[in-house]
């Protein structure tokens, strides 16, 4: 027995010593606190000389249960917020003077919203409409002249004329992303979701996903908007997300592009993707040889590119997501709880791509729903990508991580009833360290990997499904082993076919739960997940 578990304990050591990486930047978080700033989830925001421009989101955390105080009126955010992070202010006025349509759209949740010059676009979002007396997503668009709110705001002066809407059934979206490629607006994934939210299953709402990227074009004379749509792209397997992260990109051609990771639901089964879908000027490629393990849900991003290394990174920051990382090995959850975890994907010049976890972690359960808020002023290109070559400093701050769910426990949604969580109002302060000479990023090699090996459900009371992938026949050994380095069981199937393979057990002889260590080895690959079994 001992013999087993000191192989198993220097596999592990073995296994996560060999897939590591030298960092090619450090990230470092710092918070800071503003007086009265109060909390704040799934919010709109822009910048303007160094201060920023935040509206809608939710003043509460993570939806109720209940359907009668989901997404309540009491936790809309019906105010303007302006915020100096630099002398630690913020100033504040309320959305009354707008019409009743601003009023409602600007003080919603999970907006699409994107900033091109000193005018902030949002789509959307999902909030209470009076004419209805239910809730809905608003087929609004809206543009903002930022710097003069801003500056009416702090002077306490009017801003109405500042605001411009007009209605279009192509923007009721929700949960979805906003982008800018070259000149073409991208209004990528998301959902139409009217009614009140129930999350007991009553037939209370409709909800339809666009499955698409609709592309549009503005033409505006500060006065009149023109709306010109483009041929959308729909692909109702790839594109079915919602609540995800869609990050600007530097693409290994040199051209700009966005990446959309993960998101809910798969069409097969109500869990996150674990794919992601590469957007250009021309076309989206779904990438079939990478998987995101970590951060499902929406949370801060940080896109930064190394013209030299021809290199893409983009890191997320905590949230939600159904795997999370323990000394080594992944832990699958499909509960998908909310975690600390601070990951980086890198493309390389070649297109592949991977998956690593940083040293540093989130303070808590804390990210879902935050956004990374860059400094105006860092070497940044036309879509807010930093350049990392160009940063001049050794350690250079980049920019700001605001609000998002702050949870107590990873796994509340069951049991929500408004106290596990809260919006959260901390900032941080980003940092990036360049060329570090020491530290090491975790590689999954999971993310790399061709068996792509899922547990459902997980946790589960020792019936379990296995499902993995093969890139060729082979014979496959599927074991089961207790962290006490007890075996117990080791099963080999032989002459599978290639694609999805599916092993089904009843593991009858557990009868106290715990975490097992389940591993799925073939002639050329070897993938490892915890799972918890529960009596």
């Amino acid at each position: 027995m001992k013999k087993q578990l000191y192989s198993l304990l220097a596999f592990f050591l073995m296994y996560a010593s060999a897939f590591a990486q030298v960092s090619p930047f450090k990230v470092f978080l710092e918070p800071i606190a503003i007086t009265d700033l109060g909390g704040l989830q799934a919010y709109a925001f822009a910048t303007h000389n160094g201060k920023w421009l935040v509206l809608g989101g939710r003043l509460d955390g993570l939806h109720r249960r209940q359907p009668f105080a989901s997404f309540d009126v009491a936790g809309n955010n019906n105010q303007l917020i302006v915020v100096d992070p630099i002398s630690l202010q913020r100033w504040t006025a309320p959305l009354t003077s707008l019409s009743i349509d601003l009023q409602e759209q600007l003080s919603s949740t999970n907006m699409q919203f994107h900033q091109s010059g000193k005018y902030l676009f949002t789509i959307g979002g999902y909030g209470y409409n009076n004419a209805t007396a239910a809730r809905k997503t608003f087929d609004k668009l809206t543009v903002i002249d930022v710097p003069a709110v801003i500056n009416a705001i702090i002077a306490g002066t009017a801003f109405t004329s500042y605001f411009r809407q007009i209605t279009d059934a192509k923007f009721a979206v929700t949960g979805g992303h906003l982008k800018k490629v070259n000149n073409t607006f991208y209004l990528v994934g998301g959902n139409r979701f009217n009614g009140n939210y129930n999350p007991m299953g009553n037939p209370t709402y409709t909800q339809v996903y666009t499955n698409a990227i609709r592309k549009f074009n503005v033409t505006d004379d500060g006065v009149n908007l023109q709306i010109t749509h483009l041929p959308e792209i729909v692909d109702a397997t790839n594109l079915h997300r919602r609540d995800y992260n869609v990050v600007p990109q530097i693409m290994p051609n040199g051209i700009e592009g966005l990446t959309a990771f993960s998101g809910v639901f798969q069409l097969s089964i109500d869990l996150p993707f674990l794919n992601c879908v590469n957007i250009d000027s021309v076309s989206h490629v779904v990438n079939p040889t990478f998987q995101q393990y970590y951060n499902h849900y929406h949370c801060a991003t940080l896109p930064v590119y190394s013209a030299s290394a021809n290199e893409m990174h983009s890191v997320f920051c905590g949230g939600i997501a159904q795997y999370f990382d323990s000394a080594g090995v992944l832990v699958q959850d499909n509960n998908v709880p909310f975690v600390k975890t601070i990951a980086r994907v890198t493309r390389t010049a070649n297109g592949s791509m991977a998956e690593y976890k940083l040293p540093i972690e989130m303070p808590g359960l804390m990210g879902a729903g935050s956004e990374f808020i860059s400094l105006e002023n860092i070497p940044r290109y036309a879509n807010e990508v930093i350049k990392l070559d160009e940063l001049t400093s050794d350690t250079t701050l980049v920019g700001y991580i605001y609000g998002g769910i702050n949870s107590s426990t990873p796994n509340i949604f069951f049991t929500n009833t408004g106290t596990q969580s809260i919006a959260g109002s901390q900032i941080f302060k980003v940092r990036l360290l360049k060329n570090p000479t020491v530290g090491m990023d975790a590689l999954n090699v999971q993310s790399t990997g061709t068996l792509k090996v899922q547990v459902y459900p997980n946790p589960n009371d020792g019936k379990f499904t296995v499902i993995f992938n093969l890139v060729k026949p082979a014979e496959v050994k599927i074991s089961l082993v207790s962290i006490s380095g007890k075996v117990v069981e080791e099963r080999v199937l032989k002459n599978l076919k290639q694609g999805e393979n599916i092993f089904e057990r009843n593991i009858r002889a557990i009868e106290n739960g715990g975490t097992y260590l389940l591993t799925v080895s073939t002639p050329y690959e070897t993938a490892v997940q915890k799972i918890i079994i529960e009596p």
